[in-house]
C-alpha cells in the first residue's frame, strides 16, 4: 500500500472515529432531573438563589453552555459547590437535564 494510501485511510479512520465520538447520545433527562432534585436542588432550584447560585434554567439559558463545557465544569472542584463526585453516566444524564431546559 502507498504512503499516501495508508495516510487517506488513516485520516479517514480517524475522522469516522471522531464523528462517532461526538455524535453520541447525551445520557437521560429525566434520570438527570432525579440526581439534581436529589443533589442539586437546595442551591440550583427553581429559581437563582439570593446567595449566587444560578438555577439550572438559568444556566441552561447561557449561550456558553453545551455539553462539553458542563462535561468540564462538573468534572473540576469549585470552592462553592460541594465535591460532588458523578459517575460517567450520571454526569451524562444531568448534562441531558440541564440542555433539556433551554428555551
Amino acid at each position: 500500500m502507498s504512503a499516501a494510501r495508508s495516510i487517506a485511510w488513516s485520516a479517514l479512520l480517524l475522522a469516522a472515529t471522531a464523528s462517532t465520538a461526538l455524535s453520541q447520545d447525551l445520557g437521560d433527562p429525566d434520570s438527570g432531573e432525579r440526581l439534581a432534585a436529589l443533589n442539586c436542588a437546595p442551591c440550583h432550584g427553581a429559581v437563582d438563589a439570593p446567595a449566587g447560585a444560578p438555577a439550572f434554567a438559568t444556566i441552561a439559558s447561557m449561550p456558553s453552555t453545551t455539553a462539553d463545557a458542563l462535561n468540564v465544569f462538573l468534572q473540576a472542584p469549585h470552592a462553592t459547590m460541594p465535591n460532588l463526585v458523578l459517575s460517567p453516566s450520571d454526569r451524562s444524564d444531568l448534562i441531558a437535564y440541564i440542555l433539556s431546559l433551554r428555551p
